[in-house]
């Protein structure tokens, strides 16, 4: 089998858009950040009322791009063993054995993280940034590729527990969900009366479309899309001003600024240039950075959110040329 150009990888992850859509409506925002994740090696956290499809779009990324997945339903009960892995005793050899956890996969869904204490959503910490995990002193590599799909419900939902800064800063970028319209509600429908079922993917026509080796080569050619000193400077600007911002208590770190570059440059090579420009930055800053900064509690009761201060900072930094 010969090895995929940069072209095929390209064509073949705009199939995979087109393959995840047989099954749900009307979020192709979302779906674009999880081919960008993909692309730089980054986790997505899906944000949504409960019934937007956000386990649904998971399990249609997993079935169009023939990985390995595992579930993780994340319940108050949890414990952090149950998502790595444990040492477990063999009568027969008088020894202990690892039997590794879900993580050990290529994409982990880590259902309604937000219902797990924060005990539980750390276990993930090491797994996400290092690729590893770490029982008994011994560091057990994860597959590759990795990535964690983590969803969650509005942190207002009862029975929630918010997620640290620090776990949140793992993630490569954090999707809203949202209600669909009246007309994708209308379709939803629709292809339900015809007999369509979330729980065969199958059945509704899902193929593998893009292979692991797709991916490789779309990733080589990403690192290659080049980006010049203004719009490096561009990108810098926007997260210092978030550190300046009188709405916020938390501006977006340097880790912030690494990852805006890494997502344009992916936007930027799926849309088909070897180059980024500052409407490659701004197109990516809000899913990027939402999840990176802290509102002042001030702030937050007179209905300020993150999304408007970004926004906010985007009208009023010039735009280099």
């Amino acid at each position: 089998m010969s090895t995929p150009t940069a072209d095929s990888a390209r064509t073949s992850l705009e199939a995979l858009r087109t393959e995840i859509a047989k099954a749900v409506v009307g979020q192709d925002p979302a779906v674009t950040g999880l081919v960008v994740a993909l692309l730089c090696r980054g986790h997505v956290l899906l944000e949504g009322a409960p019934g937007v499809a956000k386990t649904l779009l998971v399990r249609a990324l997993s079935t169009s791009l023939e990985l390995d997945t595992k579930r993780v339903q994340f319940t108050p009960d949890l414990m952090p063993s149950d998502v790595t892995g444990s040492l477990v005793y063999d009568a027969r050899s008088a020894e202990f054995s690892f039997q590794p956890g879900p993580v050990f996969t290529n994409l982990l869904l880590a259902d309604e993280i937000n219902r797990t204490p924060p005990k539980t959503q750390a276990s993930l910490l090491e797994a996400m940034e290092e690729r590893q995990v770490t029982v008994d002193g011994t560091a057990r590599p994860l597959p590759e590729p990795f990535l964690v799909a983590a969803t969650q419900n509005p942190v207002e939902y009862e029975g929630t527990y918010p997620l640290p800064e620090a776990q949140l800063d793992r993630f490569l970028l954090k999707l809203t969900v949202p209600l669909p319209d009246r007309q994708d509600e209308i379709d939803i429908l629709t292809r339900h009366a015809a007999g369509f079922s979330p729980r065969d993917l199958n059945a509704a026509g899902l193929r593998p479309v893009a292979s692991v080796a797709d991916l490789d080569a779309a990733r080589a050619a990403v690192a290659k899309t080049s980006v010049s000193p203004e719009v490096t400077g561009y990108i810098v600007d926007i997260c210092r001003a978030t550190r300046e911002s009188p709405s916020l208590s938390l501006g977006v770190s340097p880790r912030g600024a690494t990852a805006l570059l890494s997502t344009s440059r992916a936007w930027a090579w799926l849309t088909g240039r070897d180059y980024v420009t500052p409407d490659d930055v701004k197109a990516l800053a809000l899913p990027t950075l939402r999840h990176r900064i802290q509102l002042r509690p001030e702030a937050e009761m007179e209905g300020v959110t993150a999304d408007s201060v970004i926004n906010a900072v985007l009208a009023h930094l010039p735009v280099p040329r």
